[in-house]
């Protein structure tokens, strides 16, 4: 036991499950559906051994030596020339953009920078357990925005502002944050016409977006519908991205931008949580993305994980349309299945017998911050390979159907 006091702070926070199943995804003969783990063959791994060797022999001073807050000007350079180039997204400067240790250290950030304990923010349900812990830490004041096949329900998302306005605290209301590609969990895309309603909101209740888009570039079908960021501007929304799904994970970045003001407060932020991010990885990825066009890059990663994500819905298909009361989303992108079973089923308690039978998923109770989602779980297909995937759905048919059994639900 602790001699130490621990604070309020450290008394909320809570282990992820996902770190935790993590741990067993290397045990013999479990099939892990759990984590977004990239599949490894998707590493440009010798492009990067190349890269790596050069930058600490040729650029050591820097690559090897402490860095700016905001992150490597190069690397801050040459990711602002590919939103212009591929996006279009134009006007912005190093002052608008910062790089930190993967997607999660900037929502650690945005929590700090934006929330007190009485803050209001808005989150999807299901949520990003990632954005749910960095932000319920600081504020016990989340309101839940009910996902749909296109995203959050803006119509009742506008009619609890208006009840907030009536209640008199709509000023304590300090963002909405959305996943709007192929969402985690759900992997639902928030449609062209709800991401202008949300901006003209928040033009109206005076709120902040956090856009989290790690997900967009993995695009299987469909036209790409335009960033949030892009349709309105930078003093309205704040824009995070990641290499950690098209680039690789352990090089742990993440890219922050938004308004300048924003981002001196985060940069602040982040001084005192880490001073600065890897130099050596921003380095070897600035000269990654300036030597190579990124979008050939992913072309066969986009390939790959369409072929599994088709591979998935066709074996769910298989072993769970006899089932009534199973539905499960179909996403056009990114790398999670939403699956949800009927009422009645607790899917973290299912947990365990998963396990005897060798598959694992990440129940639905996790992307929620006061246990809701109950029935439903999260599959992702992105690591197993292909025969892996068969199995493991097969086993989890076998699971569903025992537990079902000895609870009294089928």
């Amino acid at each position: 036991m602790s001699n130490f006091k621990f604070s309020t702070l450290a008394m909320k926070m809570k282990s992820s499950i996902i770190r935790e199943l993590l741990k067993s995804t290397n045990l013999p003969n479990v099939i892990s559906f759990g984590g977004g783990v990239p599949d490894p063959g998707t590493f440009p791994r010798e492009i990067l051994a190349k890269i790596a060797s050069e930058v600490i022999s040729d650029e050591y001073q820097v690559s090897l030596q402490y860095g700016q807050t905001e992150g490597d000007p190069l690397l801050r350079e040459a990711y602002l020339d590919m939103m212009k180039n591929g996006e279009g997204i134009s006007g912005l400067t190093l002052d608008n953009i910062m790089i930190t240790v993967g997607s999660q250290s900037a929502l650690d950030l945005v929590s700090k920078v934006l929330l007190d304990s009485d803050s209001i923010y808005f989150i999807s349900k299901p949520a990003y357990l990632g954005a749910a812990s960095a932000f319920s830490v600081r504020s016990d004041h989340h309101e839940y925005m009910e996902l749909t096949e296109t995203g959050i329900d803006t119509d009742a998302l506008e009619k609890r502002l208006v009840e907030l306005k009536d209640e008199g605290v709509i000023h304590k209301v300090k963002f909405v944050y959305v996943v709007p590609n192929f969402h985690n969990p759900a992997g639902v895309t928030l449609s062209l016409e709800k991401r202008e309603k949300l901006l003209e909101l928040a033009e109206e209740y005076d709120f902040g977006i956090i856009e989290d888009d790690p997900y967009g570039d993995l695009r299987f079908e469909g036209e790409p519908i335009e960033p949030i960021f892009k349709l309105g501007d930078k003093e309205r929304v704040l824009l995070l991205r990641t290499f950690s799904k098209i680039l690789s994970p352990g090089m742990r970045l993440g890219f922050v931008i938004g308004n300048e003001r924003l981002l001196q407060k985060l940069t602040l932020a982040k001084q005192s949580a880490d001073l600065c991010s890897p130099t050596l990885t921003q380095r070897i990825a600035a000269r990654f993305i300036m030597k190579h066009d990124f979008s050939d890059h992913l072309k066969p990663t986009i390939a790959l994980y369409k072929e599994k994500k088709d591979l998935m819905l066709s074996e769910l298909k298989k072993r769970f349309a006899d089932l009534p009361g199973v539905s499960w989303t179909k996403p056009t992108g990114g790398l999670f299945v939403w699956l949800t079973l009927p009422e009645g089923f607790d899917t973290l308690e299912m947990m365990d017998l998963a396990k005897e039978k060798g598959v694992l998923f990440i129940p639905g109770e996790s992307f929620s911050i006061d246990g809701c989602c109950n029935s439903s779980m999260r599959l992702s297909f992105c690591l197993p390979p292909h025969d892996k995937i068969i199995e493991g759905v097969r086993r989890l048919r076998e699971t569903v159907q025992e537990y079902g059994k000895r609870r009294g639900l089928l």
